[in-house]
């Protein structure tokens, strides 16, 4: 389920607000000791937050599914993406925020109101070091605005107490407001250095507006050295002999690449003629699709409407928790739906569903189940799915440092892959 962006903040009766976080959102699926965490491009970070990993698997329900994202707190309390980037060179420890229960000890609630999630949420996560439910603010938007304002916070969403989570929707019922520019934008080029810096002088970026990919401006600051050559090293094998923009800039001495990769910029103002103004490089997102960053203008309060998004989807092995043989439906690689089949010791089979952020379509139902329900965040086209595991008793899967599980290659889970992207824009 995804917020729709308005331009100015409201107070509307039965709605409540949280602080707008800045991070990666992550689906955080729980199966007995083991844990999952799930980008919405379907890329498994488990391994990359093994202590987010391991606080989420030492939470008692035994099934557990919960919207969230991880996040890097500054010294003021802040969340910045740009620490996340950088936790390796010292920052803080990354901590899970989670926002929404999905599903709980067997009980799918997709259908129930945000007020029973949320008290399903407060009843299964305890908060720690690595864990943390998403503050609320005040329930008036416009004191609530304020606050984040004052703290500097990215932004605030408003939620429809009584709205259900809706899988592969932009929904109304969600609405998000934003203190701090920033945005996703794609690279389409970088020029070369000059004087004194090495690999890269500025990137050159856009986002995709109808079938074309439209030139929104250079970016020139917010880089070390390191991140320059690492820049360089990711964006070289991209190089093209044309630009992929529809509007190119004039610019000289500019390598041109494929718009596969995405950065987050900070930015003063975006102009009426679609060019950024003192743009800022806070990092790469590495869960978001290059294909789905597009020109975007908020849309005025009160106005917002419902909008489904596209999907494509693909197949994949990972081990379940009572090692029975079954399918599972996760996040999928371009927000889709997507199958698992999973391999246990006692060769029996059996299907069931997890809700998840990036559905295709609605959930399975409220009533009980003896495990997770999942549906992908984004509605749409279903590819094709198809998969064979040959189950083994004598070949358990090894557990990955924070409840991870590393799926098994070989003869004894031969995986197949059937991917359909969504259309290009």
């Amino acid at each position: 389920m995804l917020a729709t962006l308005v331009d100015a903040p409201f107070h509307r009766p039965g709605w409540i607000w949280e602080e707008k976080y800045d991070g990666i959102r992550l689906i955080a699926i729980k199966d007995g000791r083991r844990v999952e965490l799930i980008t919405r491009n379907d890329k498994d970070r488990t391994l990359d937050f093994p202590e987010v990993a391991a606080a989420l698997a030492a939470l008692p329900a035994a099934t557990l599914v919960l919207d969230g994202e991880v996040v890097v707190f500054d010294a003021g309390g802040v969340s910045r993406f740009q620490l996340l980037q950088r936790r390796a060179e010292g920052a803080s420890p990354p901590i899970f925020v989670a926002f929404d229960c999905l599903h709980a000890r067997g009980r799918d609630l997709l259908r129930e109101p945000l007020t029973a999630r949320r008290a399903a949420l407060e009843a299964e996560v305890i908060e720690g070091p690595r864990l943390r439910i998403a503050r609320r603010l005040a329930d008036d938007g416009l004191r609530a605005f304020d606050e984040a304002r004052r703290r500097g916070l990215e932004g605030v969403i408003g939620k429809d107490r009584a709205s259900r989570y809706e899988p592969g929707v932009r929904s109304p019922a969600w609405c998000k407001v934003k203190v701090r520019a920033e945005e996703e934008f794609v690279i389409g080029g970088f020029t070369a250095p000059r004087g004194s810096r090495h690999h890269i002088g500025a990137l050159l970026v856009g986002a995709w507006d109808g079938g074309g990919l439209r030139y929104a401006g250079k970016v020139g600051t917010g880089f070390t050295e390191q991140t320059l050559a690492a820049l360089h090293r990711r964006l070289s094998p991209l190089a093209r002999p044309t630009p992929p923009f529809a509007n190119p800039p004039r610019e000289r001495d500019v390598t041109w690449l494929e718009p596969h990769t995405v950065a987050q910029l900070g930015f003063t103002e975006m102009t009426t003629d679609g060019k950024l103004r003192h743009p800022v490089f806070l990092g790469l997102r590495e869960d978001k699709d290059a294909r789905d960053v597009r020109l975007s203008a908020p849309a005025p309060a009160g106005t917002t409407r419902t909008v489904s998004e596209p999907n494509a989807g693909r197949t994949r092995t990972v081990p379940g928790r009572d090692d029975a043989e079954r399918t599972r439906t996760v996040p999928g690689r371009d927000d889709a739906e997507r199958t698992r089949t999973v391999s246990g010791r006692d060769d029996a089979g059996r299907t069931r569903t997890v809700p998840g952020r990036n559905a295709n379509g609605e959930g399975m139902g409220g009533g009980a189940s003896s495990a997770p329900s999942h549906q992908d965040r984004k509605g749409g086209r279903t590819a094709a799915k198809q998969q064979r595991v040959t189950p083994r008793t004598s070949d358990a899967p090894s557990p990955a440092p924070g409840g991870a599980t590393r799926p098994r290659r070989g003869p004894t889970a031969r995986r197949s892959r059937s991917l359909r992207r969504a259309p290009g824009p």
